[in-house]
């Protein structure tokens, strides 16, 4: 391969990337619910549970993400994509008609079915984006994943701060940018966003890490901003087209890091490296290696096939039913559960737990957590990985560190002490979310990404399973238990007492997947040990043909 060539898949590759952050920016939807759920309770007069149910049907969607898993080693990224793309405009279409009063509202358990496609459609995009970039980023599968969890989280800011300054919180208004946009985003994708042969060499390893930090940097300014914006609050009609066009620009601005690779590229039109003199010597080489290997070969008696199977251990390749069968597999995926289960109770009934707190805008509450969120994958992804190649640490004690923090934040919300919601916001936000960037690269590495895509959705199950255990169960049976009926159908509940025995369970819930999350620690310090051995061998040997060059 020459050096024209390399570069220019180095670009491609890149453009790719630039293509999977911006479907990540638009495909956190499913976490959005609290955003337009009061004008959806209110419109079908429903209980507190019912609504729940609700949100839970939304979750389920992820449920048949094992679909998008299968799908990912038969199909390639362009149809994932399509496929995503068109469900979400069905999806959320639909709810957008319901709200916006273009059609009388539907049945309960049709409502149950379109929020479902929309939360399914994310997970045909988040498979095709997470497959696609942990295989070409091989080397630094924690910053992908990191950073790309990391826009998730931003999604759903970007999605509110854009409506709050351009529609003033309609939710109508915002139901249809849900249906609109990433299909838009998804199709431009499918013309990008594909596998790139891997280089070993390591220039291209210095220049991931440097794109990568490029990539990090723009994240947090993106990240800043929006929380700059919510924390102002300008009503200001000019001032909010002036945030909405910044904010796109900054979108954007990743595009830089392709287009100097194609530029690099067309510079070397023209120019071959030395390939006349290297090819003759490598050649011989193979050939004197390859020699040397037959007279081997005859003195060794002949090999006898060995018939029985040999389950392969932690860190190799394994099939999803050799997966299923191991402890590490479970004690994952339970402690996930009890991570991202409790996470999303709270972002599911932001609106009701604000209104309880007195808060009659929980926009602000919404957006902390995105936000947040976003800082505890980005900030995760690339710390694991540092103290990764630093010192061999288990990724998991990332996620056992954010399970003790989380809580301590439910603590605090079941105090109902001044401030606590936007503390409590920020502690769920960074503790959601390093579990979820921590989570994609320990699977990769326990079980090798050969079946990556369909391990991935199978963790996914959580979020429906969580959903349906802490917020449709938990939150809305004590919730309805303590709130009052009112005029018209439906209730409500005003007060502390309201949220306190759901956060003191799920509490306790976060101190057993920290538990959980120990064990695995425990459990997987050799295979990480190994890991971190062979990175500082190949670096060694890398730094040594350097040197004789």
């Amino acid at each position: 391969m020459g050096i024209r060539e390399a570069y220019t898949l180095s670009a491609w590759k890149w453009l790719g990337f630039v293509s999977a952050v911006w479907v990540q920016a638009i495909s956190g939807n499913n976490y959005t619910f609290s955003n337009y759920s009061d004008a959806i309770k209110t419109l079908m007069n429903l209980t507190q549970l019912e609504l729940n149910n609700l949100s839970v049907a939304k979750d389920v969607g992820k449920a048949f993400g094992l679909l998008a898993g299968l799908a990912s080693d038969r199909l390639p990224t362009s149809v994932i994509l399509l496929i995503g793309a068109i469900e979400g405009l069905l999806g959320y279409g639909v709810q957008w008609l319901v709200v916006s009063r273009k059609i009388q509202p539907l049945p309960y358990w049709q409502m149950c079915i379109f929020l479902c496609m929309g939360g399914n459609s994310t997970t045909w995009m988040n498979t095709a984006v997470l497959v696609t970039c942990m295989r070409n980023f091989r080397r630094n599968r924690g910053p992908v994943s990191g950073i790309l969890k990391g826009y998730v989280g931003l999604s759903t800011a970007i999605f509110t701060d854009l409506c709050t300054a351009l529609f003033s919180d309609d939710p109508a208004k915002f139901l249809i940018m849900l249906a609109v946009i990433p299909f838009a985003v998804c199709l431009a994708a499918i013309f990008f966003l594909r596998e790139i042969p891997q280089s070993d060499s390591a220039a291209s390893e210095k220049e991931e890490v440097r794109y990568f930090t490029i990539f990090n940097v723009v994240a947090v300014v993106v990240a800043v901003y929006l929380l700059t914006y919510d924390l102002t609050g300008s009503t200001n009609q000019v001032l909010s087209l002036v945030f909405a066009i910044v904010l796109l620009i900054l979108l954007a601005s990743p595009l830089a890091v392709p287009v100097y690779s194609f530029l690099k590229s067309f510079r070397l039109i023209g120019f071959e490296p030395d390939t006349e003199r290297r090819e003759p010597l490598l050649k011989q080489e193979t050939n004197a290696t390859a020699g040397e290997r037959k007279e081997v070969i005859s003195e060794e008696p002949p090999v006898v096939p060995v018939l029985e199977k040999v389950r392969p251990v932690i860190g190799e390749e394994h099939t999803i039913s050799e997966t299923l069968q191991t402890w590490e597999f479970w004690l994952l995926f339970v402690s996930f559960l009890c991570g991202v289960g409790t996470g999303l109770a709270v972002m599911n009934n932001m609106a009701q737990i604000g209104l309880a707190l007195g808060h009659a805008d929980v926009s602000i509450f919404v957006s902390l957590i995105s936000i947040w969120g976003f800082f505890g994958r980005i900030i995760s992804g690339s710390v694991s990985e540092y103290f990764l190649k630093r010192g061999g640490t288990p990724r998991p004690v990332w996620n056992a560190a954010s399970q003790i923090l989380m809580a301590a934040g439910f603590v605090l919300m079941a105090l109902a002490m001044p401030g606590c919601l936007y503390i409590g916001s920020i502690v769920v936000g960074v503790c959601y979310g390093v579990r979820l960037a921590v989570t994609v690269p320990i699977a990769s590495e326990l079980f090798g990404l050969k079946y990556y895509g369909l391990l991935y959705n199978i963790l996914i199950l959580n979020l429906p399973i969580g959903s349906f255990l802490f917020s449709g169960l938990l939150a809305g049976y004590l919730y309805d238990a303590q709130a009052t009926p009112t005029p018209g159908g439906g209730n409500a509940c005003l007060g502390a007492h309201c949220y306190r025995l759901v956060f003191i369970v799920m509490a306790i819930a976060s101190v057993i997947g920290f538990g959980l999350d120990v064990l695995l620690t425990i459990r997987t310090k050799r295979i990480y040990t190994k890991i971190f051995s062979s990175l500082r061998s190949k670096k060694s040997s890398s730094t040594a043909s350097n040197g004789q060059r």
